[in-house]
């Protein structure tokens, strides 16, 4: 039950996100948006330093001077696995109409859910390989660390599912729906960690490799997208605050908790 709800966690954290759009009649301010946008990408770099890639050095030790190799392979595999899938799924994001990876037919609503799940994968990933560890009895992994990227994650989860449900609900769907499809685009984090968790035994000997790869992941969507789209027109130091507030945090979250 422990590791089950871990990887609810994140889930729950876009489904209350999600759920902001029931009671929110406008859309989102455009600096309130870039805040949440820093913050978010705050929580995934401090994340993926504290919870994937010092972890995953820590696991190879025993390489002496080569402990970077598997976090440095792991980190270069995640963010080409997702540029293949940036390349590959069709998706587009909040406040552009340009239509990203593969041609298709598919409407607005579609595909910004789709770029939200595309963003939610490595997630699913991370918090499953943490679990994992813990599950096998890493004596790097400890159940409050895990606890602690599961939160974090869920903090970050709490703006995009927002964010993604408010151009739903602005395309003239109707609340409910808007809110079905902005809690949906989370469903793949614990889906990505059950699969993750399931293959536990046969992954013990590469989980530096998951960690880093997830790390990898995360980092591709922050440099990618996140950043990007908090520094965009005006008052761009208004993301650059967020991110600080989100980095921090999660950093105080991995470090007391663990």
């Amino acid at each position: 039950m422990i590791i089950f709800w871990g990887l609810m966690i994140p889930f729950i954290g876009t489904t209350l996100g999600a759920a902001c759009v029931l009671f929110v009649r406008n859309e989102l301010h455009p600096l309130i948006q870039k805040v949440l946008l820093g913050f978010a990408a705050g929580v995934m770099v401090a994340a993926s330093v504290w919870s994937l890639l010092i972890p995953a050095m820590d696991m190879s030790e025993n390489l002496g001077k080569f402990a970077f190799a598997p976090a440095a392979i792991g980190f270069i595999l995640g963010i080409g696995f997702l540029l293949a899938l940036d390349r590959t799924i069709p998706h587009m994001h909040v406040g552009s109409e340009e239509i990203e990876g593969r041609p298709c037919v598919l409407n607005k609503s579609t595909m910004l859910v789709l770029a939200v799940t595309i963003h939610n994968i490595p997630e699913g990933i991370s918090s499953g390989a943490v679990f994992a560890g813990l599950l096998t009895g890493n004596a790097d992994v400890t159940v409050a660390g895990a606890f602690a990227l599961a939160i974090g994650i869920a903090l970050q989860n709490l703006p995009e599912g927002f964010i993604v449900s408010l151009p739903i609900r602005s395309e003239g769907k109707g609340r409910g729906k808007a809110f079905f499809n902005g809690a949906m685009s989370g469903i793949v984090e614990p889906v990505a960690g059950g699969i993750t968790v399931l293959l536990a035994a046969y992954i013990t000997p590469v989980l530096p490799y998951l960690l880093a790869f997830a790390a990898g992941a995360m980092i591709y969507v922050v440099v990618e997208e996140l950043v990007p789209e908090s520094a965009e027109g005006e008052h761009s130091n208004i993301g650059t605050i967020g991110f600080a507030a989100g980095f921090v945090l999660m950093m105080i979250l991995d470090v007391a908790l663990a």
